[in-house]
């Protein structure tokens, strides 16, 4: 297929430079990033207020997450064909609505909905920033914007905490959504005033069947997850639900090859670059988010931290991030992919590994001595996953290569939540022992460690003790996973399986 790119806007968008560029779709892309997780910080304000359950705690969160994770190749397909600039300016729209409208919840099922509109407009946004780096810079700078673009993608989440920490000291929980309405409105005008107009001129129509497939594939198996400490692991809605979504999803994929334009060619990922970075994402932010949303529970409500004080807490983890990837590209001019892919998933395993021996009264060192680490890891391990799958991908493609960096990055991140969540709140239930307490009492404290806490007495005491062994659990089985997905990126980026595949590989995928 011939590309032709249509690079079109106000005239003044082609006389500024690309430093002003990736400084408009980084400021969209922080607003996105910070939405994810900025509502963590709130979640024991929120259960209180609103009386959430731990599994309804996880909504709150997931919600945006897995409408983002799930739309994202349709919303990169959409660029791709009708404009990045446009699917940016219209997502933007949708997520500074949805988000002013939040502002004016009052019950955690509202919550849940308004996040699933405001992981809509991120769906449209987020795919929309990297392809335009990709597609309209020049291959000598798109390096070193990857790198930025990175950096920011990582460091976000921690300062979106930092910022609704201090909102929290002062305002509710609403205040947070406040801030989503405020960077949107900038990156809105940013946008329109500087970032040039791309597009795929020839681009095929868009795949909506294989979307719905892979939407309701996704949907089932993280809704099953999420649900599964309430129904059980072992009973028959969670494994219908993880079975079928599994089915839904090979179906996807048996779709998708038999199609003369798939949204997502299954085929792609025997590149061993694009797979490697897709993985790499993946578990990178699987461990990641299921970090944050543990650890700040565990500082507010386990340590009686403020927010403010909880999201200083972990801020090294950012400074670490943002150091490292900007150091990212000229590591990888000197060691190569593989090995700064590999150090940086081994150094998140070791981080991991550090803060899950993490009690009641651990000192501060101890949580320091794993976040560094942590964020060092992701340092290194984004700018060459990131890379490799854009790279792997050919120019009229860019938007869907985003989109599956992002799919990779947000589907890991909502399935962290879940599965580290709910191996946190499996564990906290059968850990959690109250002997002679009322059948309502019990009920209750089993709902989540928040109103266990907010009860008071040897019920809070031994919530808190329960509530760290599953941390406990939950933070080894992220280790675990970091370590082998280091295994897993060293075989895949080796040097004979490399050869191979550039062999194999056609120099255009449609």
């Amino acid at each position: 297929m011939t590309t032709q790119s249509i690079r079109t806007g106000p005239p003044s968008a082609a006389g500024d430079s690309h430093r002003v560029v990736t400084a408009v779709v980084c400021l969209a892309l922080a607003a996105v990033v910070a939405a994810m997780a900025s509502l963590n910080v709130a979640l024991p304000s929120i259960a209180r207020s609103t009386h959430a359950s731990q599994t309804q705690l996880e909504w709150v969160i997931d919600a945006y997450s897995l409408v983002f994770a799930s739309l994202l190749l349709p919303a990169g397909a959409i660029g791709d064909r009708y404009g990045r600039r446009r699917a940016l300016l219209i997502g933007l729209v949708i997520f500074g609505g949805g988000s002013a409208i939040a502002m004016t919840a009052g019950s955690a099922n509202m919550l849940i909905g308004l996040r699933v509109v405001i992981g809509l407009g991120a769906a449209l946004v987020m795919p929309a920033t990297l392809s335009t780096i990709t597609s309209t810079f020049p291959a000598e700078q798109r390096t070193t914007a990857v790198s930025v673009w990175a950096a920011v993608a990582g460091a976000s989440a921690l300062l979106g905490l930092l910022v609704s920490g201090a909102l929290l000291a002062a305002f509710s929980w609403q205040a947070v959504f406040g801030v989503n309405v405020v960077l949107a409105v900038l990156a809105i005008a940013g946008t329109l005033r500087f970032v040039p107009e791309s597009a795929d001129a020839e681009a095929p129509k868009l795949d909506f069947v294989g979307a719905i497939i892979a939407v309701v594939g996704l949907v089932a198996i993280v809704y099953a997850v999420i649900e599964a400490p309430t129904a059980g692991w072992l009973s028959a809605q969670t494994l219908l639900g993880v079975g079928g979504g599994l089915v839904v999803l090979a179906g996807f994929i048996a779709w998708e090859l038999r199609q003369p334009h798939p949204m997502l060619d299954p085929r792609v990922f025997r590149r061993p670059q694009l797979a490697a970075g897709s993985l790499s994402i993946f578990i990178q932010f699987f461990a990641f988010f299921g970090f944050v949303f543990i650890v700040l529970q565990y500082l507010q409500i386990v340590r009686g931290e403020s927010p403010i004080l909880a999201s200083v807490s972990v801020l090294p983890l950012s400074g670490a991030l943002i150091v490292t990837s900007r150091r990212a590209p000229a590591l990888l001019t000197k060691a190569g992919a593989r090995w700064v892919c590999v150090a940086g998933l081994a150094l998140i395993a070791a981080g991991m590994l550090v803060l899950a021996q993490m009690g009641e009264h651990s000192s501060y060192l101890l949580q320091i001595a794993g976040i560094v680490p942590l964020g060092i890891g992701m340092g290194l391990a984004m700018t060459p996953a990131t890379t490799g799958i854009t790279e792997s991908l050919p120019a009229s493609q860019q938007g869907v290569g985003s989109a599956l960096n992002d799919l990779s990055r947000e589907l890991g991140g909502a399935l962290g939540i879940a599965v580290l969540g709910s191996a946190l709140t499996a564990t906290y239930r059968s850990h959690l022992h109250l002997p002679g307490a009322p059948a309502s009492i019990v009920t209750q404290a089993r709902s989540s460690l928040a109103v266990a806490a907010k009860i008071g007495g040897s019920t809070a005491t031994q919530a808190h003790t329960a509530f760290i062994s599953g941390l406990h659990f939950a933070l080894i089985c992220a280790s675990a996973t970091a370590a082998i997905a280091a295994v897993l990126v060293a075989v895949l980026l080796a040097p004979r399986h490399a050869r191979a595949a550039h062999t194999e590989a056609s120099p255009e995928t449609t």
